[in-house]
């Protein structure tokens, strides 16, 4: 059951007062039993965080995917560096002469912007060359562990859909509350309503308003993929062409052990286009699923990096003073 449990949480979470009795009825159990449940899981740090999923760009910020080469030496003190910036939200040593992977944002107000922070970056750690990998076309971004083993090895992915709306004071206010993780209690919501002195039905409305806009992708609780027993995740780069990646990018993402799919550009020193994060219990389980996606993926080559080390895994705190603050310390 606990399982269950899991897979729902991470799949979809109730917006509702009381989420975890929600599932407990749908689950024939007692809402104590699912909390205690989980209040377990999260001690064991087996749930990672219990959250709403913010689309980084639709909040304004620049954002991309940064491969660098760090000499062996040199490693420990460059993620030092790179992990000070607000704007890191992952940090991995990969298996390749680009060593470190990294996701960077920068704010909607960034006097450095995206580029001149990643050249600060580079030369303030000593990397010998660097890439920068931009989202170009995304597939899917939703990770969701088959904790039951019992999920279909294709699923059908919704396409994102993007409307504009005003963000009012009141949306940034809910924005900067539902980004951080709630409490497994019974009502986890309630310190939210009561700080922006709101009911439920005006917080939810909202979350579902930014959800229906493509601004929240989804609320849902993220595991430890370590911890939940997926020891094996590797980064899958494939060489596709260009005017065929739109539907080889559609296939890879129907795989439901990949978890992100994107396309992004190609340098003349890196030839891979493709990304698919895939998620598997042991090496075998995951270059089984990559053998099998190979199958149906045009691709000229592919290329599986495994994470040797994980240096940061958080989301990003929107609309916190922590950008500006680290700007200020890197401006001449």
């Amino acid at each position: 059951m606990k399982q269950e449990i899991l897979s729902r949480i991470q799949k979809k979470f109730p917006l509702v007062p009381k989420p975890f009795e929600e599932i407990a009825n749908e689950l024939g159990m007692q809402e104590a039993e699912v909390l205690a449940i989980l209040q377990e899981e999260k001690a064991n740090n087996i749930i990672r965080q219990t959250s709403a999923i913010f689309d980084t760009k639709r909040l304004g910020y620049t954002s991309s995917l940064v491969a660098f080469k760090i000499p062996p030496e040199k490693i420990d003190a460059a993620v030092e560096i790179i992990n000070s910036h607000p704007g890191i939200s992952h940090n991995y040593e990969r298996n390749h002469d680009f060593n470190i992977w990294f996701t960077l944002a920068v704010a909607p107000d960034s006097k450095l912007g995206l580029e001149k922070t990643l050249e600060i970056l580079a030369e303030a750690t000593g990397a010998e060359e660097y890439i920068m990998l931009p989202t170009l076309k995304l597939f899917k971004i939703s990770v969701k562990l088959n904790t039951t083993g019992k999920d279909d090895k294709k699923e059908k992915v919704k396409k994102v859909k993007h409307t504009e709306i005003e963000l009012t004071p009141l949306h940034h206010e809910v924005i900067k509350r539902a980004q951080y993780d709630i409490k497994i209690e019974s009502e986890p919501f309630k310190k939210i309503i009561d700080e922006l002195e709101i009911t439920y039905e005006q917080f939810f409305a909202i979350l579902v308003e930014l959800q229906e806009a493509g601004i929240m992708r989804r609320f849902a609780s993220i595991l430890n993929h370590r911890k939940a027993g997926f020891n094996a995740n590797a980064m899958v780069v494939w060489d596709v062409d260009a005017d065929k990646g739109e539907a080889i990018g559609e296939a890879a993402a129907a795989f439901s052990a990949v978890s992100h799919c994107y396309l992004r550009p190609k340098y003349a020193n890196w030839p891979f286009n493709l990304f698919t994060m895939v998620h598997g219990k042991t090496t075998e389980e995951t270059n089984g699923i990559i053998a099998e996606m190979s199958k149906e993926i045009e691709a000229k080559s592919h290329m599986p990096l495994y994470s040797s080390r994980e240096f940061k895994k958080v989301r990003i705190e929107y609309f916190t003073p922590a950008f500006e603050a680290w700007e200020a310390q890197h401006i001449s």
